[in-house]
């Protein structure tokens, strides 16, 4: 079965700290799944979604990768081939699209495939409220229905999180249902979980009336909501850290040959 242009992801979006205080929060949302190569489809039949243009739903091109407006396909497979990576398949985008001209995407995660249609590698492009920007580019190593992968952390987004720890990723392969789970740890183990978990539903105008009034203005709930949990984690005793300087690479590339030297380690 052909995969659409672009789906809906309903869900739930939840964070859980385990120390030094305990917190937990757990936020409805909805992501959208777009391929990169048929953006221009999805617009092209929809009346309420568009790109580059502004609509009660939109996706725009800058606000992803380099943000430098090229085709974000074009910019995510000259980044793979760079890499090292074939970069001569599809590749999917799990993300927040624009609603009534705003976004913000603290975590939006690439798909990228082969040309036989295997997952050859995932990119994690994090955002945090201070215009920062970076990206974790990874191998997707063995087939199977869950992708595990594991990176150093390379840049600073909570200002109450110290800069040596290290994520684990999980994330299903898209279809009916999909998830997206990061652990956070440093050397005495698990600081915090977050997770995304989704069913899909079918890309209309009708789908999309209806997530519009189920979320009303969930793109400027996502920052707003940002600060409010900063507020209570302030109000529980944490105070910020330390900045960190910008990563001197936008991306943090990690191959296959890598993963398995490591592993063999």
């Amino acid at each position: 079965m052909m995969r659409a242009a672009a789906s809906i992801y309903h869900g739930v979006v939840t964070h859980r700290r385990l120390r030094p205080v305990r917190h937990r929060l757990a936020y409805r949302v909805f992501s959208m799944l777009i391929d990169l190569d048929r953006i221009d489809e999805a617009a092209g039949r929809l009346r309420l979604f568009s790109r580059n243009q502004f609509n009660l739903f939109s996706f725009h091109d800058r606000d992803h990768a380099d943000e430098t407006g090229a085709p974000v396909a074009r910019r995510i497979r000259a980044l793979l081939k760079s890499a090292g990576f074939a970069g001569d398949g599809p590749v999917l985008l799990l993300c927040y699209p624009r609603i009534l001209g705003y976004a913000f995407n603290p975590l939006s995660v690439y798909y990228c495939h082969d040309a036989s249609g295997r997952v050859e590698a995932a990119l994690y492009e994090v955002r945090n409220t201070f215009g920062g920007r970076h990206s974790y580019l990874i191998a997707a190593g063995e087939d199977g229905p869950m992708i595990r992968q594991s990176a150093d952390k390379a840049f600073h987004v909570s200002p109450f999180m110290d800069m040596r720890q290290r994520y684990d990723f999980r994330l299903t392969l898209p279809g009916e249902e999909i998830a997206v789970v990061i652990r956070q740890s440093d050397a005495e183990g698990p600081i915090m979980n977050a997770a995304f978990t989704g069913a899909r539903e079918d890309m209309t105008d009708k789908t999309l009336v209806r997530a519009f009034f189920r979320y009303p203005l969930m793109t400027l709930k996502v920052i707003v909501a940002i600060h409010i949990e900063a507020a209570k984690l302030f109000a529980k005793g944490m105070r910020p850290r330390r900045g960190a300087p910008e990563p001197e690479c936008p991306v943090t590339v990690i191959r296959r040959d890598a993963i398995d030297q490591r592993e063999a380690a």
